[in-house]
């Protein structure tokens, strides 16, 4: 009787360790290789343009395709963002490469986006090296994640890309906290110096982000310019179908460059397949030359409003911008000009 009683006890204690191991095999994560993207293409009515970056081209015209591969394991993983066209390259403006005789730079050929590793080291705590873009402001390279197909004053001076390393810590439910050191602002491939032939050596920065509640307070500093750039990006639910965005940003360097914006983005989803969105920015600039000449100061309101119509992963975006400056910063068909208006027709298509 004992040892039909041990027997079964030895065969239950095996079985329920089966079962265990069984449940935590299949509860393990596997890791997973994805790719996604996006293409985009448009319509603008006004071959003259705003100092803001994409979307400035005339008549029928090609954004970008962009191609992100990405894998995700148990503890690691990477992203591999690549773009195609003129959006795209003008998002990696500022990588110059060594000439392929050594001697010298030209600007890149670049296509690279996004290029970085992680590693999460707790649930909690995640390191990131690479190239990956910048965590300041409300607007981004890609129009999948805009709702205004053209960009604001903020975002076009902002930075768009660092390349170095950071640590992203979640302090609590509702509570991160970014810490990172960083190239040059967009010298996403390597880090300057005067052995390679430029004029001075680069100097690192130093970011930070604290996110409360899904409101986010940035910092970027440092580096060979003395950057000091203070930035809030936040919005809020105002009820089931409204959206308010914020952005504000003040930013100044050793070279009495300054700037500093405001931009409110409201935004109504009247059904699942349409939703209207606006931008009101206001943009005031000293020595960077972004709306006056790079010797003095300019001002800019800029007023767009958009239609975004969504059908599975194709999005529509019909659009009209106004900008308005201090002074007759602007050039039209007359001459000229303190204003400046376009309409857009924008096609996007995700997977």
């Amino acid at each position: 009787m004992n040892f039909i009683k041990k027997t079964f006890l030895t065969t239950l204690t095996v079985m329920f360790s089966f079962i265990l191991f069984a449940q935590e095999e299949e509860s393990a994560p596997e890791p997973t290789f994805g790719v996604s993207g996006s293409i985009d293409t448009y319509y603008r009515s006004n071959e003259f343009t705003p100092g803001t970056s994409f979307a400035n081209l005339n008549g029928f015209a090609m954004g970008m395709a962009n191609i992100i591969m990405s894998y995700e394991g148990e503890k690691s993983g990477f992203v591999a963002d690549l773009v195609f066209g003129p959006r795209g390259a003008d998002a990696v403006f500022a990588s110059p490469q060594l000439a392929p005789d050594g001697d010298g730079f030209y600007r890149s050929s670049n296509m690279v986006n996004q290029l970085y590793a992680y590693y999460n080291v707790s649930d909690s705590f995640t390191l990131t090296m690479g190239n990956f873009n910048t965590f300041l402001g409300y607007e981004v390279i890609s129009p999948v994640a805009n709702f205004n197909y053209t960009t604001s004053y903020m975002f076009s001076y902002g930075p768009f890309s660092h390349s170095g390393i950071k640590a992203d810590i979640a302090a609590g439910e509702n509570t991160s906290i970014m810490l990172g050191i960083f190239n040059q602002t967009d010298d996403t491939e390597f880090q300057k110096t005067k052995h390679l032939g430029f004029d001075n050596d680069m100097k690192y920065m130093f970011g930070a982000q604290l996110g409360i509640f899904g409101q986010y307070i940035n910092y970027l500093g440092g580096g060979t310019f003395g950057v000091s750039q203070i930035d809030f990006t936040g919005g809020f639910n105002l009820g089931d179908s409204f959206f308010l965005g914020i952005n504000a940003t003040s930013y100044s360097d050793d070279d009495n460059v300054e700037f500093s914006g405001v931009a409110l983005y409201p935004q109504y989803t009247f059904s699942d397949t349409f939703a209207l969105g606006a931008r009101f920015e206001a943009f005031s600039e000293d020595g960077l030359g972004a709306i006056g000449d790079i010797s003095g100061d300019g001002d800019n309101t800029s007023f767009t409003i958009t239609g975004s119509y969504t059908s599975g992963n194709f999005i529509f975006k019909p659009e009209i911008r106004i900008d308005s400056a201090s002074d007759k910063f602007y050039t039209d068909a007359d001459g000229a000009t303190d204003s400046l208006s376009a309409f857009l027709v924008a096609a996007i298509y995700s997977f």
